[in-house]
């Protein structure tokens, strides 16, 4: 089991250069990657995106690439776009003539305005980085492997301590429903045999259609899908796959099968421990939107 939350580091050294890949995420229902790159390295950007997309299922995963050279962060090229300058020039001499200004421009003032000045990041040659970043990508993706197994053993012994005590509920509640059913069914016939005192009714008749007020009450087949559901969860907890949607699924389905028992019992001792177990699924629900 895998947490969607984590966070990752790698780096690599190549001559002079650094690599530095950074991960994190958080829960998310699909798979979002977000890449963080300089400009020199975009033409891998997608390879780089393959990679993450290899390891990780589902989440929102921010993927922040650095490259420092020499201690500090890459160096740049400063580069003057000569055309854009001519074209702010020749705007400048129109409104000194067309409107009497005086046309005062410094080298200063004229850096400021935008795009004169292009920062344009030293190329790198891909093919002989390339290993090189995939083993800084491939730590950071190790190291967040490590830590999202760690969340992931900690929501497991959480789940499964809830899921003991789901089950614990349900056999109280098996124990409850057989021990009623007969007093249920002796006094749904005294209740029709007071109501129908002066009618002569076929006694075949009154047991059929108690025997059917009896089944319509019966929750056994609810407890026997609740309790085949929550088989299914711990088999899936122990795939080594994405599970979060198929184990929110589940819980769907549990929710319905206790809110069926609920609607069908009337004992209020039944209905505490279908109260008990509803909230320990929406305390189920919450864990496993953070499982991948």
């Amino acid at each position: 089991m895998k947490s969607m939350t984590a966070y990752g580091r790698g780096e690599c050294v190549k001559d002079d250069r650094r690599f530095v890949v950074e991960l994190k995420s958080v829960n998310n229902r699909y798979r979002d990657i977000i890449m963080r790159i300089p400009r020199s390295l975009q033409t891998m950007e997608d390879e780089m995106r393959s990679q993450v997309g290899k390891r990780i299922k589902r989440g929102r995963i921010e993927v922040f690439i650095q490259v420092e050279r020499n201690g500090g962060e890459e160096e740049y090229t400063l580069e003057l776009n000569a055309p854009l300058v001519k074209a702010y020039m020749g705007i400048l001499k129109r409104l000194a003539e067309e409107f009497g200004l005086e046309q005062r421009l410094t080298a200063e003032s004229l850096i400021q305005m935008k795009d004169v000045i292009l920062m344009k990041p030293q190329e790198v040659d891909a093919d002989s980085i390339r290993p090189c970043l995939h083993e800084a990508m491939g730590g950071a993706l190790d190291s967040y492997e490590a830590m999202r197994l760690t969340e992931g053993e900690a929501i497991e012994l959480d789940l499964q301590s809830r899921l003991c005590q789901i089950e614990e509920h349900l056999e109280e509640i098996e124990r409850i429903a057989s021990q009623t059913h007969e007093e249920h069914w002796k006094r749904l016939k005294e209740k029709i045999k007071r109501i129908s005192e002066d009618i002569e009714i076929d006694e075949n008749r009154l047991l059929q259609e108690v025997a059917l007020l009896a089944e319509r009450a019966d929750i056994t087949e609810e407890i026997v899908r609740a309790r085949s559901h929550l088989d299914q969860f711990r088999t899936y907890m122990k795939a080594e796959d994405a599970i979060g949607r198929r184990l929110d699924f589940l819980i769907q389905e549990m929710n319905r099968e206790v809110n069926t028992m609920s609607s069908k019992s009337s004992e209020a001792s039944i209905s505490m421990r279908t109260v008990e177990i509803k909230s320990e699924l929406e305390k189920i629900r919450e864990q496993i939107q953070n499982i991948e």
